[in-house]
């Protein structure tokens, strides 16, 4: 019997579907959940919006206001698989089709092929395949002119038959999956003004971390775009956390090439001088902003400094966790993930690094990279970077705090 309290037609809901937190224990698994409710709410908190939540098996129910707007923003969470607007009925047949029929009469006409994927939640009664085919039929007969195809239909339409009710949908739109933001702890991420390194650090929060945005600030040995272009990364990237406040740290390392020019260390070691720089300063971060590993941009073999001989000198002595979520893509993998996360810039403007040698070192030595270290006085250098930083704070995909006072 239907139940009279649910309006079978006007009732309208997003659906969020977690995948990976299947996989763990039980008290892990609410956990997670609970995180990723957290974030769900503080996201759309953001937006303005207030919302009710149900959080049947596997699945995030969602009620508020403008249902379209609420989906596009679940969709960029962390730990959603895929998205979807949903009406909601009750179990009896009936319903379910009189929810179904007006759907697809808006997206088909004669000549176009369907099919109506059904599910059910327990096992007794009618099966997920009759379900469909009563669905089905009931479309097939009310629109005329149109062909069933199960493998590659011009138009889906999905019925859950489930506890709470059934559910009438016709599109799942991606999330990013993953885990939820704040469940792996803090990264710091070496971030820069190209593609790259934006990418790593959306991987970083796609596996569940926390993020401290580190950018080195070479000054006039940097293009005259860098700092601004590294600084809008940061804010693209802060969309994909929203309602948690992203932060960044500036630090220059002007006068490491000032010295390594002063002192003429061989210009073919200026790359590897460089990127060993700037994981003692990311080291010297870690403590201050609580974080459990440092994370770059790196990919073997796409430079000079990223061979594999040289990403061991670079890492040698400096006695932290260091991750390389790209260390394996090839250019075009990580472009493709930059275009869809909103990093990417066709003409980003002048990002030239003035310092780069005509040939770098590919298999640096690290007893000589030691040596030079020791006469550029590296350890002095990285101190008196510490004490000139800039704080930059994102939310929500702006600018919110910029600064050489440290946040409150």
């Amino acid at each position: 019997m239907a139940d009279p309290e649910v309006d079978p037609v006007q009732e309208t809901l997003v659906m969020a579907r977690y995948g990976e937190l299947f996989l763990k224990s039980e008290p892990v698994k609410r956990h997670f959940i609970g995180l990723l409710l957290r974030n769900i709410r503080k996201a759309l908190a953001a937006s303005g919006r207030e919302c009710r939540f149900e959080t049947p098996r596997g699945r995030i129910l969602i009620y508020g206001s403008e249902p379209a707007h609420v989906a596009k923003i679940v969709s960029r969470i962390f730990g959603i698989v895929d998205v979807s607007i949903c009406h909601r009925t009750t179990t009896e047949i009936a319903d379910l089709c009189a929810v179904a029929l007006p759907l697809a009469q808006v997206r088909l006409h004669a000549g176009m092929s369907f099919a109506v994927r059904g599910k059910r939640q327990h096992k007794t009664g009618m099966n997920s395949q009759e379900l469909g085919m009563e669905v089905g039929s009931h479309i097939y007969d009310n629109i005329p002119g149109l062909t069933v195809d199960l493998d590659t239909p011009d138009y889906e339409i999905f019925i859950e038959v489930r506890d709470f009710g059934g559910l009438v949908y016709d599109r799942r739109i991606p999330g990013p999956g993953g885990l939820p933001w704040g469940t792996q702890g803090r990264a710091l991420v070496l971030l820069s003004a190209g593609i790259d390194s934006p990418v790593a650090s959306w991987l970083a929060m796609k596996r569940g971390c926390e993020i401290t945005h580190l950018f080195l600030d070479a000054g006039r040995w940097a293009g005259a775009d860098v700092t601004a272009a590294a600084i809008d990364n940061h804010r693209k990237l802060s969309v994909w956390c929203a309602g948690n406040p992203l932060s960044l740290v500036i630090a220059r390392n002007e006068a490491l090439f000032d010295r390594m020019s002063h002192k003429k260390v061989p210009p073919r070691y200026r790359c590897v001088l460089c990127k060993r720089f700037m994981l003692r300063m990311a080291a010297r971060m870690m403590k201050h902003e609580g974080a459990l590993a440092v994370m770059t941009g790196e990919n073997l073999g796409q430079v000079a400094s990223q061979t594999l001989a040289n990403l061991g000198v670079i890492a040698n002595g400096i006695n932290v966790p260091i991750l390389h979520p790209l260390i394996t893509y090839d250019k075009e993998e990580t472009i493709t993930i930059a275009r869809r996360i909103g990093t990417f810039d066709a003409t980003p403007g002048d990002l030239a690094c003035r310092a780069v040698p005509k040939m770098p070192a590919t298999a640096a030595v690290l007893e000589e990279i030691c040596a030079l270290e020791e006469q550029i006085g590296v350890e002095e250098l990285a101190a008196a970077a510490c004490t000139n930083l800039r704080f930059v704070t994102a939310l929500d995909g702006r600018i919110t705090a910029d600064s050489a006072e440290l946040p409150q």
